[in-house]
């Protein structure tokens, strides 16, 4: 692999399995130094010691656990990574919880809120933390895991819908406030994943999570889902020069042709392609509900 983000550093959160330990592995091949965070001190142990043997000798691979939600945990491993790193240039929001499952009257009110915090205020804690960096450097890149919670309704997995949708949101506004400071924030959508949270809706089901949903889970567990490469490429891409100026969108990382966007900068700056909107009448043809 190509050394595209030699001399570069990656705080990546939710980094002790799945999703994020992919990404995690990507960045060290491709050069980077990486701050690794997720809540289990035990797997974030492994995750590390498996990431040092793809190391270069030259290479720094720290961990530390934290939650996400909790801003002294935040506040510390932002400090910690600029001290023990010498910087950061990357922040990879990945660390992300279901919260439960089932009809909304009926879930545990903690438990819905739990997954507010760690996937909407963690998210946002982040950014706050590491913000001040970017700016003072005049660079920076912001990648935020979104899914399909973020554009389509996802019964009796509320909070998670909900959360989806609110940090694509977040991303989409954040990346206004910081234009032109040289700091790009996206959100990717990397696909349908076969990790611990589809075993968690297979635990649960199909009267906690619906028929259908439970059904189209056991497709996707059985199919294998979508190679958690895929989305990690395109975190690659992200995190990198090539993707430098594309700002402020919702990225799938099976559908879109991201590989090519960079020959279309322009394009992208000045539309609002690849972002959440609203749908009126006349975007489906029906003349009789706009004015």
């Amino acid at each position: 692999m190509q050394k595209v983000l030699s001399g570069k550093v990656a705080i990546i959160t939710g980094a002790n399995q799945g999703f994020g330990l992919e990404v995690a592995r990507k960045y060290v091949l491709a050069g980077a130094d990486v701050m690794l965070c997720a809540r289990n001190t035990a797997l974030l142990r492994d995750a590390q010691d498996d990431l040092v043997k793809l190391a270069e000798t030259d290479q720094k691979i720290f961990a530390k656990a934290a939650d996400v939600s909790v801003e002294y945990d935040v506040q510390a491993l932002v400090s910690e990574t600029i001290s023990q790193l010498g910087g950061c240039d990357i922040l990879v929001n990945n660390a992300g919880i279901y919260g439960p499952k089932g009809e909304i009257e009926e879930v545990d009110w903690s438990e819905w809120i739990k997954a507010i915090e760690i996937n909407v205020y963690g998210s946002i804690l982040m950014c706050r933390a590491i913000l001040p960096h970017f700016k003072a450097q005049g660079y920076g890149k912001i990648i935020q895991l979104s899914g399909g919670g973020a554009t389509n309704p996802i019964p009796r997995i509320s909070a998670y819908a909900v959360s989806k949708a609110a940090i694509v949101r977040f991303a989409e506004t954040l990346a206004e406030e910081v234009r032109g400071t040289g700091i790009d924030v996206n959100a990717i959508a990397p696909g349908a994943l076969n990790t611990r949270m589809l075993d968690e809706v297979l635990e649960a089901g199909p009267e906690k999570v619906g028929q259908d949903f439970y059904e189209r889970s056991l497709k996707q567990k059985e199919s294998g889902g979508i190679p958690l490469s895929r989305g990690a490429d395109l975190a690659l891409f992200l995190a990198s020069s090539a993707s430098d100026g594309i700002t402020g969108k919702l990225i799938s990382a099976v559908w879109d042709d991201w590989e090519h966007w960079p020959e279309h900068r322009d394009e992208l700056s000045t539309s609002d392609v690849y972002t959440l909107r609203r749908i009126t009448g006349r975007d489906r043809g029906f003349a009789w509900g706009d004015k």
